[in-house]
Formats: structure tokens, C-alpha cells, sequence
């Protein structure tokens, strides 16, 4: 367990309706922490993004120049326009940062990846009036309000809470009642 995860949580986080709202009414994504690297969390958002959702996403890492074919930004600053949500995937000791630069540009949502949670940067994100999301995956939250959690490989196109039998055991269990 990291040192951020260590201490108790008391931040009461947006509503699913509210993220939900924020989501609706975004249409610029800011990836702050982007990589090139198939096997990184912020390369598979970065894919679903672009191909699964209306917006116009950003990509923000120094020490890049292109992802999936798109320019990457040295920093948010650099950007041509102000993203409507700043997605961080940036260790815990770099939220402050990663809050300061997003306050700088004026972005209305910092929104913190599945697994980052950050309570001194909430507070003073929420204090300075902008919407804070953490700990939740964009693309999850993504496809779950819009319907397309299929496209994010967690609909199994089942519904029930039995355990499911493979089909061959099923079908075997239906010939014995």
C-alpha cells in the first residue's frame, strides 16, 4: 500500500450523477502523464478516448513529442485551447503540481486516474472552484454513463448475479433437470 493510499479517506468525492454531468459537458480531455507505451493505463484511455468518445484529447508529457499519431505537449500551458478536464497520471508527489499548472490555465475539472488519491490537492482544487474527480478512471466512467462498457472490456453481456456455468456445462446441466 503507497504512503497516499495509507491514510484514511474523508474527501467526499462528486456524485455519479455530477461526473456524469461533467463528462456530458466536456469537450476537451487533457492527459497529463500521457505515455506511448501500449502497456500503460494512460495509452489505453488515451486510445478509448480517441476512438470511443466526442472529445478533443490532449497530450501533455516533456519528454514526448507524438502519441497514437497526435502531438504531445510539454506542458498543459502549451496548449491550444483550455481542456475542459485535466486527467492526471503522475505519481502522488506531483499532484500539487500537476493542481497548479491545471489552476494556472484555468481548466474547470481535475480529474485524478484510478488509483491516485490526493486530499491536500482536492481541498485546494474544490477551494479554488474547480470540480474534482479522483481515484475513478475516465474511460470507465466514460463508458459507463454512455452506454459502452463493451468498448472498455467490462460488459460481458450478462446480467445476473449467479455464478455463469461455461456452455458446454450448461447445456449439460439443462439435459439432467
Amino acid at each position: 500500500m503507497s504512503a497516499s493510499n495509507a491514510r484514511p479517506r474523508s474527501w467526499i468525492g462528486p456524485t455519479a450523477g455530477r461526473r456524469r454531468d461533467t463528462l456530458r459537458e466536456a469537450r476537451s480531455v487533457a492527459i497529463v502523464g500521457a505515455s506511448d507505451k501500449p502497456s500503460r493505463a494512460s495509452y489505453f484511455v488515451a486510445t478509448y478516448l480517441l476512438s470511443s468518445s466526442p472529445y478533443r484529447v490532449y497530450f501533455v508529457n516533456p519528454r514526448l513529442t507524438e502519441i497514437l499519431g497526435q502531438p504531445v505537449y510539454p506542458s498543459l500551458a502549451a496548449l491550444p485551447e483550455v481542456p475542459d478536464i485535466v486527467d492526471a497520471f503522475r505519481k502522488h508527489d506531483d499532484l500539487p503540481e500537476v493542481l497548479d499548472e491545471t489552476l494556472a490555465i484555468g481548466a474547470p475539472t481535475l480529474w485524478l486516474q484510478l488509483g491516485l488519491w490526493h486530499e491536500e490537492v482536492a481541498r485546494r482544487a474544490e477551494a479554488a472552484g474547480l470540480n474534482v474527480v479522483m481515484d475513478r478512471c475516465i474511460k470507465i466512467e466514460h463508458a459507463r454513463f454512455h452506454g459502452g462498457l463493451h468498448l472498455a472490456g467490462f460488459d460481458t453481456g450478462v446480467i445476473s448475479s449467479k455464478r455463469q456455468l461455461p456452455p458446454d456445462a450448461a447445456y449439460q446441466h439443462r439435459m439432467r433437470v
